[in-house]
C-alpha cells in the first residue's frame, strides 16, 4: 500500500502484510547478556528478513552515548553509520503470515514520541499483536534451564497469550513503555523476559537467547530454526561451569542457587497433563514430526 512515511511525512510504499505480528528487542538496560538482541538478530537471519524502515535517530539518541560508527565503503570511502532502531519484514515459514522485526537501541530521549513513531508503523502495517523481548539479571543458576517470564499489562492480552497480568512495580525500560503504549492503543501486547545469572552478566548469554526463541515459537506456533545457538549455549554453560569450579566461593554460591531453584520447583503446583500433551502436539506439528495427526 502507498502511505506516508511516519519518519518524514514523505510519500512512500509500505507493503501489504498478512496478519503481521511485531517482535521487538532493544539493546541496553532491557538486554542482560545481550539475550534479547541476540534472539532478534537470529530471527532476522533465520527468516531472511528484508529492510523496511528505520527511525531517524536525531530526536531520540544522545550521540555521545550512542555514537555513530565509521565504516569503509569499497575499501576507500569513509561512511558514517548512525546507530538507531530498524524495522524489517519476513514471511513466517510455512504460512502466508508476516512478521515485522524491530531491532532497536533503547533511546536516550523522548520515549513517548519514539513509541508513537513505532505505533504509526503498527497501525499502517496492520499489526495484530506485539511481542517484546527482554532479559534481566536474577539469582538463577547457569546450570538450570533459563526461566522465562511472560508479562501482560491487560487481562485480554494475558488470556490470549497465556501469560499472567503484570504486578511488577518499579523502574522500567523502553520495553515496558512501548508495551504499555501498545495496550493503550488497543494492540494485544506481551513481553517475555529471560532470567540471566547476575554473576555472568557481562558476557553474551546464548542460552537465554534460545529460551526466548522457544517462547516466540510457542506464541507464533511456527518452527524457529535455532541453527548453531544450542551448541553455543552448551559451550557457554561448560565455560561458566569451569570458571565456577576454579573458585571455591563461586562454586558454593552456585550450589546454593541450585538448591533454591529445586526448592522453588517443588513448590510449584502440579502441571496439567492435558496442557502438556497439547503443547507437545503443537511442538511436533511445527517440526513436521508427526503426533496424533489431528
Amino acid at each position: 500500500m502507498t502511505d506516508r512515511d511516519p519518519r518524514t511525512g514523505a510519500s512512500g510504499d509500505l507493503p501489504r502484510l498478512v496478519e503481521p505480528v511485531m517482535i521487538a528487542a532493544f539493546e541496553g538496560w532491557n538486554d542482560a547478556g545481550e539475550a534479547a538482541s541476540t534472539a532478534l538478530e537470529h530471527l532476522e537471519l533465520s527468516w531472511d528478513a528484508t529492510p523496511l524502515a528505520s527511525i531517524d535517530p536525531e530526536e531520540y539518541y544522545d550521540f555521545q552515548v550512542t555514537r555513530p560508527h565509521v565504516r569503509l565503503a569499497d575499501g576507500v570511502t569513509r561512511k558514517i553509520e548512525w546507530q538507531t532502531t530498524r524495522l524489517s519484514v519476513a514471511k513466517l515459514p510455512g504460512t502466508e503470515r508476516h512478521v515485522v522485526l524491530v531491532n532497536g537501541i533503547e533511546p536516550n530521549l523522548r520515549w513517548r514520541s519514539f513509541c508513537r513513531e513505532l505505533l504509526d508503523y503498527v497501525e499502517k502495517l496492520g499489526v495484530t499483536k506485539v511481542i517484546t523481548l527482554g532479559a534481566l539479571l536474577t539469582d538463577t543458576p547457569h546450570t538450570r534451564p533459563t526461566p522465562v517470564s511472560g508479562i501482560s499489562y491487560d487481562k485480554s492480552s494475558a488470556g490470549e497469550l497465556r501469560v499472567e497480568p503484570s504486578s511488577y512495580q518499579g523502574p522500567t525500560g523502553i520495553v515496558g513503555v512501548f508495551q504499555n503504549a501498545c495496550v493503550e492503543a488497543g494492540i494485544p501486547a506481551v513481553s517475555f523476559w529471560a532470567s540471566v545469572p547476575h554473576y555472568v552478566s557481562q558476557a553474551r548469554v546464548p542460552k537465554a537467547a534460545v529460551a526466548l526463541l522457544h517462547r516466540v515459537e510457542e506464541v507464533l506456533d511456527v518452527e524457529v530454526p535455532l541453527g548453531g545457538l544450542p551448541e553455543q549455549a552448551e559451550e557457554w554453560e561448560r565455560t561458566v561451569s569451569e570458571m565456577a569450579e576454579a573458585d571455591d566461593e563461586v562454586r558454593e554460591y552456585v550450589r546454593q542457587l541450585e538448591e533454591q531453584a529445586e526448592a522453588d520447583a517443588d513448590a510449584l503446583p502440579e502441571a496439567d497433563g492435558d496442557a502438556i500433551a497439547a503443547d507437545f502436539e503443537r511442538y511436533l506439528r511445527r517440526r513436521g514430526t508427526g503426533g496424533s495427526g489431528n
